[in-house]
Protein backbone atom coordinates (compact mmCIF):
# COMPACT_ATOMS: atom_id res chain seq x y z
CA UNK A 1 0.00 0.00 0.00
CA UNK A 2 1.29 3.46 -0.92
CA UNK A 3 1.78 5.90 1.89
CA UNK A 4 2.57 8.92 -0.30
CA UNK A 5 -0.93 9.45 -1.63
CA UNK A 6 -1.19 12.31 -4.14
CA UNK A 7 -4.82 12.96 -3.20
CA UNK A 8 -4.00 13.51 0.45
CA UNK A 9 -1.10 15.80 -0.47
CA UNK A 10 -3.32 17.76 -2.86
CA UNK A 11 -6.10 18.14 -0.31
CA UNK A 12 -3.70 19.19 2.45
CA UNK A 13 -2.07 21.73 0.13
CA UNK A 14 -5.48 22.99 -0.95
CA UNK A 15 -6.49 23.46 2.69
CA UNK A 16 -3.37 25.51 3.38
CA UNK A 17 -3.97 27.71 0.37
CA UNK A 18 -7.67 28.12 1.16
CA UNK A 19 -6.68 29.30 4.63
CA UNK A 20 -4.29 31.80 3.04
CA UNK A 21 -7.10 32.97 0.73
CA UNK A 22 -9.46 33.39 3.69
CA UNK A 23 -6.87 35.52 5.52
CA UNK A 24 -6.28 37.61 2.40
CA UNK A 25 -10.01 38.21 1.90
CA UNK A 26 -10.32 39.14 5.59
CA UNK A 27 -7.47 41.62 5.14
CA UNK A 28 -9.26 43.10 2.12
CA UNK A 29 -12.44 43.56 4.16
CA UNK A 30 -10.51 45.03 7.10
CA UNK A 31 -8.91 47.59 4.75
CA UNK A 32 -12.14 48.55 2.98
CA UNK A 33 -11.91 52.07 4.42
CA UNK A 34 -8.15 52.48 4.00
CA UNK A 35 -7.41 55.15 1.37
CA UNK A 36 -5.40 53.82 -1.56
CA UNK A 37 -5.70 50.14 -0.56
CA UNK A 38 -5.82 47.78 -3.54
CA UNK A 39 -7.80 44.55 -3.33
CA UNK A 40 -5.48 41.55 -3.32
CA UNK A 41 -6.10 38.11 -4.74
CA UNK A 42 -4.30 34.80 -4.43
CA UNK A 43 -4.12 32.28 -7.25
CA UNK A 44 -3.08 28.76 -6.34
CA UNK A 45 -5.26 26.61 -8.58
CA UNK A 46 -2.80 26.73 -11.51
CA UNK A 47 0.12 25.77 -9.24
CA UNK A 48 -1.93 22.94 -7.75
CA UNK A 49 -2.84 21.66 -11.22
CA UNK A 50 0.86 21.69 -12.20
CA UNK A 51 1.75 19.75 -9.06
CA UNK A 52 -0.93 17.14 -9.71
CA UNK A 53 -0.16 16.83 -13.43
CA UNK A 54 -2.87 14.18 -13.78
CA UNK A 55 -2.77 13.91 -17.56
CA UNK A 56 0.99 14.37 -17.95
CA UNK A 57 0.72 17.45 -20.16
CA UNK A 58 2.43 19.78 -17.70
CA UNK A 59 5.66 17.81 -17.55
CA UNK A 60 8.52 18.60 -19.89
CA UNK A 61 9.42 15.76 -22.23
CA UNK A 62 12.98 14.64 -21.64
CA UNK A 63 14.99 11.90 -23.20
CA UNK A 64 18.00 12.11 -20.93
CA UNK A 65 17.94 11.12 -17.26
CA UNK A 66 20.16 14.09 -16.44
CA UNK A 67 17.44 16.60 -17.41
CA UNK A 68 15.81 18.53 -14.60
CA UNK A 69 12.14 17.99 -13.81
CA UNK A 70 10.68 21.43 -14.48
CA UNK A 71 7.12 20.42 -15.21
CA UNK A 72 5.18 19.25 -12.21
CA UNK A 73 7.39 20.48 -9.40
CA UNK A 74 5.56 18.41 -6.82
CA UNK A 75 3.95 19.70 -3.66
CA UNK A 76 7.12 20.70 -1.84
CA UNK A 77 7.76 23.96 -3.67
CA UNK A 78 4.29 25.26 -4.51
CA UNK A 79 4.05 29.02 -4.31
CA UNK A 80 0.72 30.78 -4.78
CA UNK A 81 0.62 34.02 -6.71
CA UNK A 82 -0.59 37.04 -4.71
CA UNK A 83 -1.42 40.08 -6.82
CA UNK A 84 -3.45 43.28 -6.81
CA UNK A 85 -6.82 42.68 -8.43
CA UNK A 86 -6.90 44.75 -11.64
CA UNK A 87 -10.70 44.40 -11.93
CA UNK A 88 -11.61 46.49 -8.89
CA UNK A 89 -13.60 49.69 -9.14
CA UNK A 90 -11.56 52.57 -7.77
CA UNK A 91 -13.38 54.77 -5.28
CA UNK A 92 -12.69 58.47 -4.69
CA UNK A 93 -9.99 57.69 -2.12
CA UNK A 94 -8.24 55.14 -4.38
CA UNK A 95 -9.57 52.06 -2.56
CA UNK A 96 -10.71 49.11 -4.73
CA UNK A 97 -12.37 46.90 -2.08
CA UNK A 98 -16.00 45.90 -2.74
CA UNK A 99 -17.28 44.58 0.62
CA UNK A 100 -20.19 42.64 -0.90
CA UNK A 101 -17.94 40.87 -3.39
CA UNK A 102 -15.38 40.08 -0.69
CA UNK A 103 -18.08 38.63 1.58
CA UNK A 104 -19.35 36.45 -1.28
CA UNK A 105 -15.80 35.26 -2.02
CA UNK A 106 -15.28 34.51 1.67
CA UNK A 107 -18.46 32.41 1.79
CA UNK A 108 -17.46 30.54 -1.39
CA UNK A 109 -13.98 29.88 -0.04
CA UNK A 110 -15.40 28.55 3.23
CA UNK A 111 -17.69 26.16 1.36
CA UNK A 112 -14.74 24.88 -0.68
CA UNK A 113 -12.60 24.61 2.48
CA UNK A 114 -15.33 22.55 4.19
CA UNK A 115 -15.66 20.33 1.10
CA UNK A 116 -11.90 19.71 1.11
CA UNK A 117 -12.06 18.77 4.81
CA UNK A 118 -14.84 16.28 4.09
CA UNK A 119 -12.91 14.77 1.17
CA UNK A 120 -9.79 14.47 3.30
CA UNK A 121 -11.78 12.78 6.08
CA UNK A 122 -13.28 10.32 3.57
CA UNK A 123 -9.87 9.55 2.10
CA UNK A 124 -8.32 8.99 5.52
CA UNK A 125 -11.31 6.84 6.51
CA UNK A 126 -10.76 4.67 3.43
CA UNK A 127 -7.07 4.30 4.31
CA UNK A 128 -7.97 3.37 7.89
CA UNK A 129 -10.44 0.79 6.62
CA UNK A 130 -7.84 -0.64 4.22
CA UNK A 131 -5.23 -0.91 6.96
CA UNK A 132 -7.60 -2.51 9.47
CA UNK A 133 -8.98 -4.99 6.94
CA UNK A 134 -5.49 -6.23 5.91
CA UNK A 135 -4.97 -8.00 9.23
Amino acid sequence: MRTDDQTIKALATSLNFRQMRQELIAANIANADTPGYKTQRIDFEAALARALDVDGHMRMNSEDGRHFDVGSGGFDNLQPEIYDDPNGVVSEDGNTVDRDKEMALMAENKILFDASIQLLNKKLGLKKYAVSSER
